[in-house]
Formats: structure tokens, C-alpha cells, sequence
């Protein structure tokens, strides 16, 4: 029987990529996101992939949305946690707004799903817990010490929870990715592009979607039982760990 896979922000950039990639490799995929719905239910049309609108940092409305993932498709095996925001200014000039709600989006929501979904998976000794953290969760960078405070969370909630779950057949890791050509980062003006960022990747260009979301299907495997409080980083070489 095909193992239920849930994508969090998973209808654009790369968490669309991903729950293309898990669904490519054989997993049931539940699809979250949190606004656009033309958008999402464009790629559900286009993907048969079924999507779930709901609040991903509160956890009432996670325990909810696993609820109705469950009945709908059967326990969560997989879960992605790939949904996060910016929202970029120096620390002398940033609101409380500003940095609650990174901290909220990027970093709560990691516990509210991974909550939601952890004891399931103790019960039936078996899970996969996958976070997307960041380049700059590893480094730092400037305009973001709520964005690089938010992923350095997520990279050590990963190593705790790992330690307790790998007892129980659960593996928790993180993927970090540095710049990949998502939209976002498309609309950096091109002269910056080219002065500015890509000078500082060895490999000399962009990341794409699908190279993270085949980083995800590999943590995601059976096999890679033995791979636990591991981040995997997929910046080109941009920065060393």
C-alpha cells in the first residue's frame, strides 16, 4: 500500500516540486497551502493532487487538517515541512509584526505539524519528518534575523526530535537549500542577480526545484532508515558545513 506524503506549502515553488517528486516516486500526497486559492486548485487540476487549505502554525487547525487528511487518504507516513515566509529588515528597523510572523509561519508551524503527525507515527513505528530550512538558517544574513533565526530553529528542533524518535522507526532530517530559482528569488532585479548572488556559488547558477525535492525523496525512502538529525545542504557550494 502507497505511503500518505503531506506537503506543506506545497502548491508553489519548491513544495510544489516536492509533492511532485514524492507523488513521481509512488506516495499518496496531500498538498497544503495557505492562500491563493486559484493557484492551488490550479495545480490540483493539473496534478491530481489533493490540497488542503489551513492555518500550518496553529495547531487546532493542523490536528484538524490530519484529521481529514487521514480519512480521507489513510495515516500521514511522510510529512514535509516546507511552508515559510520573509518578511526582510535590519533588527533596528523591524516590527514586532515582522518578526512574529517569520517566527510564526517558518518555525511554530514545524511543532504544530510535527505534533500533529508524531504520535501516529510512534504507534505504528514508522515516519518520516523532512524539514526545509535554509542556507541562511546556517550562516545568517543581513535584513533576515527573523527569517535566519526561524530556519536555525527549525535545524535544531530536528536534531531533538530526532533523538526521540529514532527509537520508534522515525526519522527527522532537514534539507537546506541556498538559492534556488523559485519566484521569489526570480524577481531579483538582474544585475543584482548577477553581482551580487551568483558570484558567491561556486557552481556558478541558481538551484532548481526538483534538486530539492529529489533531496527529499531520498531522506523520504525506506532505506534511509539509518539517516537521522542530518541536514542536507543543497546550496552549490555556496556555503560548507
Amino acid at each position: 500500500m502507497a505511503k500518505v506524503a503531506v506537503v506543506t506549502g506545497g502548491t508553489r515553488g519548491i513544495g510544489e516540486a516536492i509533492s511532485k517528486g514524492l507523488k513521481e516516486a509512488g506516495y499518496v500526497v496531500a498538498a497544503n497551502y495557505a492562500t491563493r486559492d486559484e493557484a492551488a486548485f490550479k495545480f490540483r487540476d493539473e496534478t491530481d493532487i489533493p490540497v488542503y487549505k489551513f492555518d500550518v502554525a496553529n495547531l487546532e487547525s493542523c490536528q484538524e487538517a490530519i484529521g481529514n487528511i487521514e480519512s480521507d487518504l489513510g495515516p500521514v507516513d511522510v510529512l514535509v515541512n516546507n511552508a515559510g515566509i520573509t518578511y526582510d529588515a535590519p533588527l533596528h528597523r523591524m516590527s514586532a509584526e515582522q518578526w512574529t510572523s517569520v517566527v510564526h509561519t517558518d518555525l511554530d508551524s514545524v511543532f504544530s505539524m510535527s505534533r500533529s503527525v508524531i504520535e501516529g507515527m510512534r504507534a505504528r513505528n514508522f515516519g518520516r519528518i523532512i524539514n526545509i530550512s535554509s542556507i541562511n538558517g546556517q550562516k545568517g544574513q543581513f535584513g533576515q534575523t527573523n527569517y535566519s533565526a526561524a530556519k536555525a530553529g527549525v535545524i535544531g528542533f530536528t536534531k531533538a526530535l530526532a533523538q526521540e524518535s529514532a527509537a520508534k522507526g522515525i526519522t527527522v532530517n532537514c534539507v537546506a537549500p541556498g538559492y534556488i530559482a523559485t519566484e521569489m528569488v526570480r524577481a531579483v532585479p538582474e544585475e543584482v542577480l548577477n553581482t551580487k548572488i551568483l558570484p558567491l556559488i561556486p557552481t556558478g547558477r541558481l538551484g532548481e526545484c526538483p534538486e530539492i525535492a529529489r533531496c527529499v525523496v531520498f531522506l523520504a525512502a525506506d532505506d534511509a532508515g539509518f539517516i537521522t538529525g542530518a541536514t542536507l545542504t543543497a546550496n552549490g557550494g555556496q556555503y560548507l558545513t
